[in-house]
């Protein structure tokens, strides 16, 4: 299931990131959103999903939630 799915307080393991671009791979990798690692929904808002990882909190947007499999 998708990060979109997950219930908000619930802590996850990342199972994977299913992306083409390279560039947006990078960019999860520098936050911490990589396969193994905990993650855990704080919070949703329309259009944004705002997560813990690595004890810090980042605001993503719904596309990059879609990305990232738990």
């Amino acid at each position: 299931m998708t990060l979109l799915q997950a219930i908000t307080g619930t802590e996850y393991i990342i199972q994977d990131v299913v992306t083409d671009d390279e560039e947006l791979n990078a960019f999860l990798f520098s936050l911490g959103c990589y396969a193994g690692e905990p993650i855990t929904v704080v919070s949703r808002q329309k259009k944004t999903c705002v997560v813990s990882v690595k004890d810090a909190r980042y605001s993503i947007d719904n596309q990059l939630a879609e990305a990232i499999l738990i």
